[in-house]
């Protein structure tokens, strides 16, 4: 099969590669319905994550079973299934407290953007779609609970989202504009969607932003605090991973609030006696997805919420450069690739 692998910065190519086959009896093989570009391929891909070989990329996926191994019991071929970017054996003691993420068996996954996929872990990692293969029109979204959706809820619970809340968004990629989604799915009553680009504003809006704060640094921060009359809001949502992202989420929270940082940083250095005065909640890190798997699944197949909307570019998969490129010049959001 042919299958991404990037080599350096902006040097992606779709390539021969070896088809994946069981190799541990805990493993399952899925004939890829649909996968995309994430933006945290974004980082190696710029080169502000080095890498030191060439690298199969991709780690966002849905599909069909094709082949399982000896020790997998609760997944056949022919299955529909979604699983998370963290594979997990969802027994362990992390796994059991809900940070499927911290398993002590994870492997982060990659080489998605293939036609086939090899999932470790296959038991407590895949999902299978309730009623057997879900329409071809949900695709989209299913592929969506794999990552950016089960990100974007992560940051609105680890920031405390609830009913009748005040929510700060940060960031206008996928997952920003998915966290806007989960807050509004949690009850926030108010959305503050951080953003500079219209179209981006437009699908924040349709998510459930109720206001949009264009400026940035000291000024997004003073019109945070002018909108909510100087208090500063009850969850910030940090979907970015840089210095300026993480600085502004501190300061637009209020005394006592929260703030979830689901963005991978990328230099961001926090001053603790800062932070110590703030009276303000940290709570971030790779987003735990399989916790959250089969309730989004469920939200998706009930046509509840439609996060596939971040998909603004549909691509061959042979055509996966042209997805880097485009999201790297933001002109898509979210490039999904069809193999």
């Amino acid at each position: 099969m042919q299958g991404t692998v990037l080599y350096g910065p902006r040097d992606v190519r779709f390539e021969q590669r070896p088809e994946p086959e069981v190799i541990h009896p805990t493993d399952a093989v899925i004939r890829m319905a649909a996968t995309c570009v994430c933006g945290s391929d974004l980082w190696p891909y710029r080169g502000l994550q080095p890498i030191k070989d060439p690298t199969p990329m991709g780690h966002e996926y849905c599909g069909v079973v094709e082949e399982v191994g000896s020790a997998v019991k609760t997944l056949k071929p022919g299955q529909f299934v979604v699983g998370s970017f963290a594979t997990s054996d969802n027994t362990c003691p992390h796994c059991r407290h809900g940070y499927q993420s911290s398993c002590v068996g994870r492997e982060f996954m990659t080489s998605a953007q293939a036609p086939f996929l090899r999932v470790p872990l296959a038991d407590g990692t895949l999902v299978p779609t309730a009623g057997g293969m879900p329409p071809e029109a949900l695709i989209p979204d299913l592929l969506a609970t794999s990552d950016v959706l089960g990100t974007g809820w992560f940051a609105a619970d680890a920031a405390n989202v609830k009913p009748g809340g005040t929510v700060v968004v940060v960031g206008d990629g996928a997952v920003g504009l998915l966290g806007v989604l989960s807050a509004k799915q949690m009850g926030a009553e108010r959305i503050i969607a951080m953003s500079r680009h219209q179209p981006r504003q437009q699908l924040a809006r349709e998510f459930g932003a109720t206001d949009i704060v264009t400026e940035r640094g000291d000024e997004g921060v003073a019109l945070i605090k002018e909108l909510t009359r100087g208090i500063g809001a009850d969850s910030v949502l940090e979907c970015v991973g840089t210095q300026e992202s993480m600085a502004q989420a501190i300061q637009a929270t209020r005394p006592g609030g929260s703030v979830s940082y689901v963005g991978v940083p990328h230099g961001v250095d926090l001053n603790a006696q800062k932070l110590f005065y703030t009276h303000v909640h940290l709570h971030g890190g790779p987003a735990p997805v399989r916790r959250y798997l089969p309730k989004l699944i469920e939200l998706v197949l009930n046509e509840t919420i439609k996060p596939g909307k971040v998909f603004d570019l549909v691509l061959p998969l042979k055509q996966v450069a042209e997805g880097y490129r485009a999201m790297d010049e933001r002109r898509a959001i979210k490039a999904l690739l069809r193999p």
